[in-house]
């Protein structure tokens, strides 16, 4: 048993824009090699691209994209005697919401596109419609 305390995890704070603290989480996983200034540009020209194209609350269309992308179940797999088998376990909370924006994120870099902003809002947008490569990645 370990002697240490666990660290305090600290959360982050809302992004500067909307306020959201999950849309923060976000810009940070954009995030590559610490460029925060830049992942801030890209989910905020993706998120004035998906307002211009729908002309609605750009935030709302990321939490319905977020609900749709966000997996239930997960397979682990059991080993009972000789065999390994692949048993559905429920998935925590966190973890949920950390696999929905790591799945939106790359599957946004493998979509055709000129840049990152246009890729992401696009991947936006069809998850938030339930369609998508994130979508499909979750069933």
């Amino acid at each position: 048993m370990p002697r240490r305390t666990r660290p305090v995890r600290r959360d982050t704070g809302p992004d500067a824009k909307f306020g959201s603290r999950s849309l923060q989480k976000f810009i940070n996983r954009v995030m590559m090699s610490g460029k925060k200034s830049l992942a801030e540009r890209i989910v905020y020209q993706a998120l004035d691209r998906v307002e211009r194209q729908l002309h609605s609350n750009p935030l709302d269309v990321f939490d319905q994209a977020m609900r749709n992308v966000t997996p239930v179940l997960e397979v682990k797999p059991r080993r009972v005697g000789g065999a390994t088998y692949q048993v559905p376990v429920e998935i925590r909370g966190d973890r949920r919401v950390s696999l929905a924006m790591r799945w939106l994120i790359a599957s946004a870099r493998g979509r055709p596109g000129k840049s990152m902003a246009e890729k992401l809002s696009g991947e936006l947008l069809d998850a938030s419609r339930g369609q998508g490569a994130t979508v499909k990645r979750r069933e």
